[in-house]
Protein backbone atom coordinates (compact mmCIF):
# COMPACT_ATOMS: atom_id res chain seq x y z
CA UNK A 1 0.00 0.00 0.00
CA UNK A 2 1.27 3.16 -1.01
CA UNK A 3 1.21 6.17 1.20
CA UNK A 4 0.97 10.18 -0.44
CA UNK A 5 0.30 11.66 2.74
CA UNK A 6 2.38 13.04 5.43
CA UNK A 7 3.09 11.27 8.38
CA UNK A 8 1.38 13.74 10.58
CA UNK A 9 -1.79 13.87 8.93
CA UNK A 10 -1.24 9.56 9.37
CA UNK A 11 -1.33 9.89 12.90
CA UNK A 12 -4.13 12.36 13.21
CA UNK A 13 -6.09 10.08 11.39
CA UNK A 14 -5.66 7.46 13.51
CA UNK A 15 -5.95 9.43 16.37
CA UNK A 16 -9.35 9.98 15.12
CA UNK A 17 -9.86 6.02 14.04
CA UNK A 18 -12.54 5.64 17.09
CA UNK A 19 -14.57 8.19 16.18
CA UNK A 20 -14.42 7.14 12.15
CA UNK A 21 -15.05 3.85 12.90
CA UNK A 22 -18.61 5.29 14.65
CA UNK A 23 -20.39 5.53 10.46
CA UNK A 24 -18.10 2.02 9.49
CA UNK A 25 -20.19 0.40 12.48
CA UNK A 26 -23.41 1.34 11.71
CA UNK A 27 -22.75 0.34 8.17
CA UNK A 28 -22.11 -3.42 9.05
CA UNK A 29 -24.91 -3.65 10.41
CA UNK A 30 -27.18 -2.13 8.32
CA UNK A 31 -25.80 -4.86 5.99
CA UNK A 32 -26.77 -7.29 8.50
CA UNK A 33 -22.96 -8.22 9.85
CA UNK A 34 -23.19 -9.11 13.39
CA UNK A 35 -21.51 -6.59 15.88
CA UNK A 36 -19.90 -8.23 19.23
CA UNK A 37 -18.66 -5.61 21.93
CA UNK A 38 -15.92 -6.61 23.90
CA UNK A 39 -13.67 -4.87 26.72
CA UNK A 40 -10.42 -7.01 27.47
CA UNK A 41 -7.24 -8.02 25.44
CA UNK A 42 -7.93 -11.65 26.70
CA UNK A 43 -10.60 -12.41 24.77
CA UNK A 44 -9.75 -14.53 21.83
CA UNK A 45 -11.68 -12.28 18.85
CA UNK A 46 -10.71 -14.84 16.39
CA UNK A 47 -13.57 -17.03 17.40
CA UNK A 48 -16.43 -13.95 16.50
CA UNK A 49 -14.11 -12.81 14.00
CA UNK A 50 -14.04 -16.41 12.11
CA UNK A 51 -17.97 -16.13 12.10
CA UNK A 52 -17.69 -12.46 10.22
CA UNK A 53 -18.66 -10.86 13.13
CA UNK A 54 -17.58 -6.90 13.41
CA UNK A 55 -15.72 -7.30 17.17
CA UNK A 56 -14.99 -3.72 18.42
CA UNK A 57 -13.88 -2.35 21.58
CA UNK A 58 -16.03 -1.31 24.27
CA UNK A 59 -13.78 0.09 27.10
CA UNK A 60 -14.46 3.60 27.29
CA UNK A 61 -11.45 6.76 28.02
CA UNK A 62 -13.31 9.70 28.85
CA UNK A 63 -15.11 11.10 31.87
CA UNK A 64 -18.22 12.55 30.03
CA UNK A 65 -20.24 9.86 31.44
CA UNK A 66 -18.56 9.13 35.17
CA UNK A 67 -21.22 11.32 36.58
CA UNK A 68 -24.04 9.44 35.26
CA UNK A 69 -22.72 6.24 36.35
CA UNK A 70 -21.86 7.04 39.68
CA UNK A 71 -25.91 7.73 39.86
CA UNK A 72 -25.48 3.83 40.16
CA UNK A 73 -21.70 2.77 40.75
CA UNK A 74 -19.44 3.73 43.65
CA UNK A 75 -17.24 7.12 42.95
CA UNK A 76 -13.71 5.00 44.67
CA UNK A 77 -14.30 2.73 41.64
CA UNK A 78 -11.64 2.40 38.19
CA UNK A 79 -12.89 5.53 35.66
CA UNK A 80 -12.54 2.86 33.26
CA UNK A 81 -15.54 0.75 34.41
CA UNK A 82 -17.28 3.95 35.28
CA UNK A 83 -16.91 5.30 31.82
CA UNK A 84 -17.58 2.28 30.33
CA UNK A 85 -20.71 1.72 32.34
CA UNK A 86 -22.01 5.43 31.91
CA UNK A 87 -21.54 5.23 27.78
CA UNK A 88 -23.86 1.90 28.01
CA UNK A 89 -26.29 3.98 30.46
CA UNK A 90 -26.32 7.17 28.43
CA UNK A 91 -26.47 5.39 25.10
CA UNK A 92 -23.80 7.94 23.89
CA UNK A 93 -21.42 4.83 22.33
CA UNK A 94 -22.04 3.96 19.00
CA UNK A 95 -20.27 0.64 19.30
CA UNK A 96 -22.41 -0.14 22.52
CA UNK A 97 -25.57 0.78 20.70
CA UNK A 98 -24.78 -1.25 17.71
CA UNK A 99 -23.57 -4.24 19.48
CA UNK A 100 -25.84 -7.74 19.29
CA UNK A 101 -23.96 -8.85 21.93
CA UNK A 102 -21.49 -7.92 25.01
CA UNK A 103 -18.43 -10.16 25.75
CA UNK A 104 -17.25 -9.78 29.02
CA UNK A 105 -14.69 -11.62 31.23
CA UNK A 106 -13.41 -11.82 34.80
CA UNK A 107 -10.30 -10.14 35.08
CA UNK A 108 -11.76 -7.61 37.74
CA UNK A 109 -14.01 -8.02 40.89
CA UNK A 110 -14.97 -4.25 39.55
CA UNK A 111 -16.42 -5.10 35.74
CA UNK A 112 -17.66 -8.67 36.73
CA UNK A 113 -20.10 -7.07 39.11
CA UNK A 114 -20.60 -4.16 36.79
CA UNK A 115 -21.49 -6.44 33.58
CA UNK A 116 -24.32 -7.60 36.09
CA UNK A 117 -26.14 -4.29 35.86
CA UNK A 118 -24.60 -4.00 31.84
CA UNK A 119 -26.90 -6.65 31.23
CA UNK A 120 -30.33 -4.26 31.71
CA UNK A 121 -28.81 -2.26 28.89
CA UNK A 122 -27.81 -5.25 26.35
CA UNK A 123 -27.06 -8.98 26.06
CA UNK A 124 -24.41 -9.81 28.13
CA UNK A 125 -22.02 -13.04 28.34
CA UNK A 126 -18.93 -13.49 30.49
CA UNK A 127 -15.60 -15.36 29.98
CA UNK A 128 -14.58 -17.26 33.35
CA UNK A 129 -10.56 -16.50 33.30
CA UNK A 130 -8.30 -18.49 34.98
CA UNK A 131 -6.56 -16.41 37.54
CA UNK A 132 -3.11 -18.53 37.41
CA UNK A 133 -1.02 -19.20 33.93
CA UNK A 134 -0.54 -22.92 33.97
CA UNK A 135 -1.62 -25.90 32.43
CA UNK A 136 -4.68 -26.48 34.69
CA UNK A 137 -5.44 -22.85 33.84
CA UNK A 138 -5.17 -23.47 30.29
CA UNK A 139 -7.39 -26.58 29.98
CA UNK A 140 -9.65 -24.20 31.95
CA UNK A 141 -9.62 -21.78 29.45
CA UNK A 142 -9.61 -23.75 26.37
CA UNK A 143 -13.07 -24.94 27.79
CA UNK A 144 -14.14 -21.77 28.04
CA UNK A 145 -13.41 -20.81 24.17
CA UNK A 146 -15.54 -23.57 22.80
CA UNK A 147 -17.93 -22.64 25.67
CA UNK A 148 -18.10 -19.21 23.60
CA UNK A 149 -18.21 -20.68 20.18
CA UNK A 150 -21.39 -22.30 21.15
CA UNK A 151 -23.01 -19.35 22.58
CA UNK A 152 -22.29 -17.10 19.54
CA UNK A 153 -23.19 -20.33 17.18
CA UNK A 154 -26.67 -20.31 18.94
CA UNK A 155 -27.49 -16.61 19.09
CA UNK A 156 -26.52 -16.68 16.05
CA UNK A 157 -27.72 -19.51 14.18
CA UNK A 158 -24.72 -20.36 12.68
CA UNK A 159 -21.67 -22.96 12.40
CA UNK A 160 -18.34 -21.86 13.10
CA UNK A 161 -15.65 -24.62 11.26
CA UNK A 162 -12.39 -24.84 12.31
CA UNK A 163 -11.54 -23.79 8.90
CA UNK A 164 -12.69 -20.17 9.89
CA UNK A 165 -10.91 -19.80 13.35
CA UNK A 166 -7.56 -20.65 11.84
CA UNK A 167 -8.15 -18.52 8.71
CA UNK A 168 -9.12 -15.65 11.44
CA UNK A 169 -5.92 -16.65 12.97
CA UNK A 170 -3.92 -15.81 10.26
CA UNK A 171 -4.97 -13.00 9.51
CA UNK A 172 -5.00 -11.51 13.33
CA UNK A 173 -1.25 -13.02 13.35
CA UNK A 174 -0.41 -10.58 10.67
CA UNK A 175 -1.64 -7.81 11.65
CA UNK A 176 -0.02 -8.43 15.05
CA UNK A 177 3.20 -8.94 13.17
CA UNK A 178 2.78 -5.60 11.30
CA UNK A 179 1.84 -3.64 14.58
CA UNK A 180 5.49 -5.43 16.16
CA UNK A 181 7.38 -3.77 12.82
CA UNK A 182 5.96 -0.72 13.81
CA UNK A 183 6.54 -0.09 17.33
CA UNK A 184 9.85 -2.03 17.14
CA UNK A 185 10.94 0.82 14.92
CA UNK A 186 11.15 3.01 18.32
CA UNK A 187 14.36 0.94 18.99
CA UNK A 188 16.14 3.56 16.87
CA UNK A 189 18.34 5.81 19.07
CA UNK A 190 17.44 9.02 18.61
CA UNK A 191 13.38 7.66 18.71
CA UNK A 192 11.86 7.93 14.96
CA UNK A 193 8.28 9.48 16.49
CA UNK A 194 7.06 10.81 19.70
CA UNK A 195 5.52 8.08 21.77
CA UNK A 196 1.96 9.85 21.47
CA UNK A 197 1.40 9.44 17.55
CA UNK A 198 2.94 5.66 18.25
CA UNK A 199 0.57 5.37 20.85
CA UNK A 200 -2.46 6.74 18.81
CA UNK A 201 -1.57 4.41 15.90
CA UNK A 202 -1.81 1.27 18.39
CA UNK A 203 -5.42 2.82 19.45
CA UNK A 204 -6.66 3.69 15.87
CA UNK A 205 -5.92 0.01 14.58
CA UNK A 206 -8.03 -1.64 17.73
CA UNK A 207 -10.66 0.44 15.30
CA UNK A 208 -9.72 -0.99 11.75
CA UNK A 209 -12.50 -3.34 10.76
CA UNK A 210 -10.75 -4.82 7.86
CA UNK A 211 -7.53 -6.67 9.49
CA UNK A 212 -5.90 -7.68 6.42
CA UNK A 213 -5.90 -4.02 5.23
CA UNK A 214 -5.24 -2.74 8.38
CA UNK A 215 -1.93 -5.05 8.15
CA UNK A 216 -1.15 -3.80 4.97
CA UNK A 217 -1.45 -0.21 5.91
CA UNK A 218 0.47 -0.45 9.00
CA UNK A 219 3.74 -2.43 7.10
CA UNK A 220 3.37 0.74 4.78
CA UNK A 221 3.72 3.27 7.77
CA UNK A 222 6.53 1.27 9.14
CA UNK A 223 7.90 1.19 6.10
CA UNK A 224 7.68 5.29 5.93
CA UNK A 225 9.00 6.27 9.46
CA UNK A 226 12.21 3.53 8.39
CA UNK A 227 12.62 5.27 4.88
CA UNK A 228 12.22 8.94 6.70
CA UNK A 229 14.55 7.89 9.45
CA UNK A 230 17.24 6.72 6.82
CA UNK A 231 17.01 10.25 5.49
CA UNK A 232 17.28 11.59 8.98
CA UNK A 233 14.11 12.94 9.78
CA UNK A 234 13.76 11.83 13.67
CA UNK A 235 13.51 13.49 16.92
CA UNK A 236 16.70 14.99 18.79
CA UNK A 237 18.35 12.75 21.48
CA UNK A 238 15.25 13.02 24.47
CA UNK A 239 15.80 10.72 27.52
CA UNK A 240 14.02 7.08 27.02
CA UNK A 241 11.08 6.08 28.82
CA UNK A 242 8.93 3.13 29.40
CA UNK A 243 5.69 3.19 30.58
CA UNK A 244 3.65 0.06 31.82
CA UNK A 245 0.67 -0.59 33.79
CA UNK A 246 -3.21 0.20 33.48
CA UNK A 247 -4.67 1.03 30.19
CA UNK A 248 -4.13 5.21 28.98
CA UNK A 249 -5.85 5.67 26.04
CA UNK A 250 -7.88 8.16 26.15
CA UNK A 251 -8.15 10.84 28.98
CA UNK A 252 -5.37 8.80 30.51
CA UNK A 253 -3.05 9.80 27.70
CA UNK A 254 -2.05 13.11 29.63
CA UNK A 255 0.48 10.89 31.14
CA UNK A 256 2.70 10.40 27.82
CA UNK A 257 1.75 14.03 26.82
CA UNK A 258 3.21 15.12 30.15
CA UNK A 259 5.97 12.84 29.93
CA UNK A 260 7.17 14.60 26.11
CA UNK A 261 6.23 18.07 27.18
CA UNK A 262 8.82 17.73 29.16
CA UNK A 263 11.53 16.44 27.21
CA UNK A 264 10.99 12.86 27.52
CA UNK A 265 9.96 10.28 24.54
CA UNK A 266 8.21 6.93 25.43
CA UNK A 267 9.86 4.44 23.27
CA UNK A 268 7.41 1.71 24.45
CA UNK A 269 4.30 0.60 25.88
CA UNK A 270 4.01 -2.32 27.92
CA UNK A 271 0.88 -1.49 29.20
CA UNK A 272 -3.04 -2.77 28.56
CA UNK A 273 -3.18 -2.30 24.65
CA UNK A 274 0.41 -1.70 23.68
CA UNK A 275 3.06 -4.46 23.32
CA UNK A 276 1.50 -7.13 25.81
CA UNK A 277 -1.19 -7.44 23.73
CA UNK A 278 0.16 -8.26 20.84
CA UNK A 279 3.47 -9.20 21.48
CA UNK A 280 2.78 -13.15 21.49
CA UNK A 281 1.37 -14.68 18.03
CA UNK A 282 -1.09 -17.87 18.00
CA UNK A 283 0.78 -20.97 17.06
CA UNK A 284 -0.75 -21.74 14.05
CA UNK A 285 1.44 -24.59 13.44
CA UNK A 286 -0.76 -26.50 16.91
CA UNK A 287 -3.21 -29.27 15.64
CA UNK A 288 -5.74 -27.55 18.74
CA UNK A 289 -6.52 -24.57 17.72
CA UNK A 290 -8.16 -23.92 20.74
CA UNK A 291 -5.32 -24.91 22.93
CA UNK A 292 -3.44 -22.29 20.84
CA UNK A 293 -5.45 -19.84 21.39
CA UNK A 294 -6.13 -20.22 25.06
CA UNK A 295 -2.35 -19.98 25.64
CA UNK A 296 -1.18 -17.08 23.26
CA UNK A 297 -3.97 -15.10 25.17
CA UNK A 298 -3.53 -16.32 28.70
CA UNK A 299 -0.48 -15.73 28.34
CA UNK A 300 -0.42 -11.98 28.55
CA UNK A 301 0.78 -10.58 31.54
CA UNK A 302 -1.79 -8.80 33.08
CA UNK A 303 -1.74 -8.17 36.96
CA UNK A 304 -5.23 -9.87 37.02
CA UNK A 305 -2.89 -13.14 37.42
CA UNK A 306 -0.91 -14.18 40.26
CA UNK A 307 1.87 -14.54 40.23
CA UNK A 308 2.20 -13.15 37.37
CA UNK A 309 5.68 -13.73 35.60
CA UNK A 310 5.10 -13.11 31.86
CA UNK A 311 4.82 -9.48 33.08
CA UNK A 312 7.75 -9.21 34.42
CA UNK A 313 9.92 -11.30 31.51
CA UNK A 314 8.39 -9.00 28.93
CA UNK A 315 9.65 -6.08 31.06
CA UNK A 316 13.08 -7.35 31.30
CA UNK A 317 12.94 -7.75 27.45
CA UNK A 318 11.66 -4.26 26.89
CA UNK A 319 13.96 -2.35 28.43
CA UNK A 320 17.15 -3.76 27.50
CA UNK A 321 16.00 -3.98 23.66
CA UNK A 322 14.63 -0.54 23.99
CA UNK A 323 17.73 1.26 25.39
CA UNK A 324 15.62 2.78 28.40
CA UNK A 325 16.52 5.42 30.71
CA UNK A 326 13.91 5.65 33.32
CA UNK A 327 10.21 3.48 33.89
CA UNK A 328 6.47 5.32 34.95
CA UNK A 329 3.90 2.76 36.30
CA UNK A 330 0.52 4.21 35.81
CA UNK A 331 -2.21 2.63 37.44
CA UNK A 332 -5.78 3.93 37.20
CA UNK A 333 -7.23 5.22 40.14
CA UNK A 334 -8.52 2.12 42.44
CA UNK A 335 -6.70 -0.55 40.01
CA UNK A 336 -5.72 -2.51 42.78
CA UNK A 337 -3.96 -5.38 41.33
CA UNK A 338 -2.05 -2.80 39.40
CA UNK A 339 -1.07 -0.98 42.41
CA UNK A 340 0.05 -4.17 44.06
CA UNK A 341 2.24 -5.06 41.65
CA UNK A 342 3.53 -1.99 41.43
CA UNK A 343 6.41 -2.59 44.48
CA UNK A 344 7.65 -5.69 41.83
CA UNK A 345 7.64 -3.66 39.09
CA UNK A 346 9.49 -0.89 41.36
CA UNK A 347 11.85 -3.83 42.26
CA UNK A 348 12.88 -5.13 38.75
CA UNK A 349 13.78 -1.20 37.68
CA UNK A 350 15.57 -0.22 40.45
CA UNK A 351 17.49 -3.22 41.77
CA UNK A 352 17.88 -5.57 38.58
CA UNK A 353 18.45 -2.47 36.12
CA UNK A 354 19.27 0.67 38.31
CA UNK A 355 17.27 2.53 36.78
CA UNK A 356 14.70 6.05 37.82
CA UNK A 357 11.75 4.60 38.69
CA UNK A 358 8.32 6.43 38.99
CA UNK A 359 4.56 5.48 40.10
CA UNK A 360 1.76 7.16 39.90
CA UNK A 361 -2.23 6.94 39.84
CA UNK A 362 -4.53 8.77 37.54
CA UNK A 363 -7.97 8.76 36.82
CA UNK A 364 -9.80 10.40 33.23
CA UNK A 365 -10.48 14.39 34.85
CA UNK A 366 -7.49 16.92 33.53
CA UNK A 367 -7.61 18.52 37.28
CA UNK A 368 -4.23 16.86 38.23
CA UNK A 369 -2.68 17.96 34.90
CA UNK A 370 -0.58 20.92 36.38
CA UNK A 371 0.52 18.09 39.25
CA UNK A 372 1.59 15.73 36.60
CA UNK A 373 3.53 18.23 34.55
CA UNK A 374 5.56 19.25 37.55
CA UNK A 375 6.00 15.82 38.84
CA UNK A 376 7.30 14.81 35.07
CA UNK A 377 9.67 18.07 34.54
CA UNK A 378 11.57 17.03 37.63
CA UNK A 379 11.78 13.39 37.08
CA UNK A 380 12.82 14.22 33.15
CA UNK A 381 15.36 16.89 34.42
CA UNK A 382 16.58 14.13 36.45
CA UNK A 383 17.47 11.64 33.91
Amino acid sequence: MELIKDLPEIFEEFAEQRKNSFLAIKQLKENGVPIVGVFCTYLPQEIPAAMGAGVVGLCSTSDETIPDAEMDLPRNLCPLIKSSYGFAKTDKCPFFYFSDLVVGETTCDGKKKMYEYLADFKPVYVMELPNKQSEDGYEMYRREIIRFQKVLEEKFGVTITEEQIRHATKIRNQERVALKNLYGLMKLDPAPMLGMDLLNVLTGAQFKFNKEASAEELEAIAERIQAEYEEGKHLEKRPRILVTGSPIHGAASKVVKAIEDNGGVVVVFENCGGVKSVDELVDESNPDIYEALAKRYLNIGCSCMAPNPHRFTLLRELIKEYKVDAVVDVALQACHTYNVESIGVKRLVTEEFHLPFMSLEADYSSSDIGQLNTRMAAFIEML
